[in-house]
């Protein structure tokens, strides 16, 4: 069953039972290794998937060298949206930095789900925004942030991910080196010290 997913949905919009039972129809489960990739840049992204549990780590390439952009947890969607509808090589990578359970539907699928209940069209676009609005939190983070209050926006906001995350994404993700990831955690708890 798709329990999770089905709550997802509930949270946002008042959907029939009927309704529900399409999930049912339309999603199937998939579990991605640690390690492992559901989506790798180059080829095209054929499905959208929400995470039950686990985590995966977006990331492209940039003079050669890997760049975190996100990292995205339980209870989120990922995909490469350009890729997905325009049939085009994704730039973005998706690995999984613990074995992933995930519920995936394909484009056919997702556009005959569309066609059998508006709603789920309208949640769609509400899905698609909130991925959009948290890319775009992100860039403006980077770009107007000092690498310190990156860090302490994450250890407030997602204090979670330095127990699961190794360091070095979670240095790339800030934007640093990390080395300098290092050294700033180790002035933070210099500073909580009595």
């Amino acid at each position: 069953m798709n329990e999770q997913l089905k709550s997802h949905f509930q949270s946002k919009a008042s959907f029939k039972p009927e309704e529900m039972n399409l999930i049912d129809e339309y999603f199937e489960t998939k579990e991605i290794k640690k390690g492992h990739f559901f989506l790798q840049s180059g080829t095209i992204c054929r499905h959208i998937g929400f995470i039950e549990e686990g985590l995966f780590r977006h990331f492209h390439y940039k003079d050669g060298e890997e760049q975190t952009g996100d990292i995205s947890v339980e209870h989120s969607w990922v995909t490469d949206f350009y890729s997905f509808n325009k049939g085009l090589p994704a730039t973005v990578s998706l690995q999984a930095l613990e074995t992933t359970t995930l519920k995936v539907i394909n484009r056919n699928s997702l556009n005959r789900l569309y066609m059998a209940s508006q709603k789920f069209e309208t949640f769609g676009r509400m899905m698609a925004q909130e991925v959009a609005e948290r890319a775009t939190k992100m860039a403006m983070s980077l770009s107007s942030e000092k690498p310190e209050e990156r860090y302490f926006n994450l250890v407030k906001n997602q204090s979670y991910l330095f127990q699961r995350v190794p360091q070095k994404y979670l240095a790339s993700l800030i934007g640093i080196s990390p080395e300098s990831l290092s050294r700033i955690r180790k002035r933070s708890y210099q500073n909580l010290k009595p």
